[in-house]
């Protein structure tokens, strides 16, 4: 279905980006409408594919408790599906993306210690079917929206 969002259905999911366990009553507030309008917008956007769930985002406890990378990953024809199969089965790994330019995916990273980082690069060079991998090591991230608060504007680091 063709569904187009209206500038209410656009604030009310960067809301719900911000903090999905708000309740309707405290979005209804925020955005100056009918809970009810609220809980059957919410539906309707559930239902047209545009929310497709709901998840948790770590906070900044864990993320500067961990090591974070992106490796860009090139695969040897017709192997993709067993290597997504083998990266899969890691749960180091939190994000595949398909990518254009001089890598064919791109893999985002997160481990313990710089060691098990490591030996997770190891593990992943050894994947039948890949070709190629670079990785580059998060040092810090300048600007990240997925982790704001209903507290907080995203922030800028400079």
């Amino acid at each position: 279905m063709d569904y187009r969002l209206d500038e209410t259905d656009r604030q009310l999911l960067r809301l719900l980006q911000t903090n999905a366990r708000a309740s309707t009553a405290h979005l209804a507030r925020q955005m100056d409408l009918a809970r009810t309008t609220v809980v059957a917008r919410i539906a309707r956007l559930e239902q047209e594919g545009i929310i497709a769930g709901y998840g948790v985002r770590l906070g900044p406890r864990m993320e500067q408790a961990s090591v974070r990378a992106y490796c860009g990953i090139r695969v040897q024809p017709k192997t993709a599906t067993s290597v997504m199969q083998a990266l899969n089965r890691l749960t180091e790994v939190e994000e595949v993306s398909a990518v254009s330019g001089q890598y064919d995916y791109m893999v985002f990273l997160r481990c313990e210690s710089n060691e098990k980082l490591d030996a997770l690069l190891d593990r992943i060079g050894m994947i039948d079917g890949i070709q190629q991998t670079y990785t580059s090591v998060v040092l810090n991230r300048k600007i990240d929206r997925r982790t704001t608060s209903p507290l907080q504007a995203p922030v800028v680091m400079e």
